[in-house]
């Protein structure tokens, strides 16, 4: 579809919809992200709900507390790099072979993967909080453990696993026409289905959040592009491997510099 054509058909209701979500959950993460002070100069509307999730610590927040805050980021995370799917998929839509329901339903279905996500991220984050190892906000304390993390999140980036999730990711037009079924059940599963591809790319670097900061915007904003043009098959074949690289010689600094 040209450029232009492309850009009429995101002004349709499933697409602004889909953008005031990913918008709704980045305003949510600056709030969470804001200083005590600063919301009290700002006096925003609902501010003191979203960082009830987070300036307090886990423990006072409670497990669903911190699963809402990890819920948040990654909706405003990863639902960007959803896009290219759902780009093809709205391709499908004016071909007349999907439906505006099946896309709501196509999205439905990979934000319940990342759901799920958010409720293991949530139970590490507080069993690392009470072993010492993390903040309140969720970073690191530790060199042993952000080191561990980067050279393990580097380490994946090389897994076979990792390859053959981002192969399909990188090719969602050759994945609907390999799943595509018929029923309205289908675009459910298929959203299920790219999830868990999006899952297993993904969960390492998601994972990275302890050593940045989970609150980290400058963090969050850049792993959100690192994912998106990771997904990109002209760009990500020549971002993965040099990215895992980088990890692992950023982990190593970290321990390396701890036992000096």
């Amino acid at each position: 579809m040209p450029l232009s054509s492309r850009i009429r058909a995101m002004a349709a209701p499933h697409w602004l919809t889909l953008f005031g979500l990913i918008l709704a959950g980045w305003v949510a993460l600056y709030a969470m992200a804001l200083p005590p002070e600063m919301v009290a100069a700002a006096n925003l509307y609902g501010v003191e709900f979203w960082q009830s999730l987070c300036i307090v610590t886990p423990d006072q927040a409670g497990y669903w507390g911190v699963a809402a805050m990890w819920a948040v980021m990654a909706a405003a995370m990863m639902a960007p790099t959803f896009l290219p799917a759902l780009a093809t998929y709205d391709d499908l839509i004016h071909s007349g072979a999907a439906t505006r329901q099946g896309f709501m339903l196509l999205l439905t279905g990979y934000l319940l993967i990342w759901l799920g996500f958010s409720t293991v991220a949530a139970g590490l984050q507080i069993a690392l909080f009470r072993a010492g190892l993390v903040s309140p906000v969720g970073q690191s304390l530790t060199p042993w453990l952000s080191g561990s993390l980067l050279i393990g999140a580097g380490s994946y980036q090389f897994s076979a696993l990792k390859d053959s999730c981002l192969t399909q990711c990188r090719e969602p037009l050759t994945f609907f026409m390999q799943y595509w079924r018929p029923g309205l059940r289908n675009p459910l599963e298929l959203g299920l289905r790219l999830g868990a591809l999006c899952l297993g790319c993904c969960w390492a670097l998601m994972l990275l959040g302890f050593v940045g900061g989970v609150m980290n915007l400058a963090f969050m904003g850049l792993a959100t592009l690192v994912m998106i043009f990771e997904k990109l098959p002209d760009i990500g074949r020549l971002l993965t491997r040099p990215l895992g690289w980088g990890l692992i010689a950023a982990g190593l600094a970290v321990i390396t510099n701890a036992l000096i």
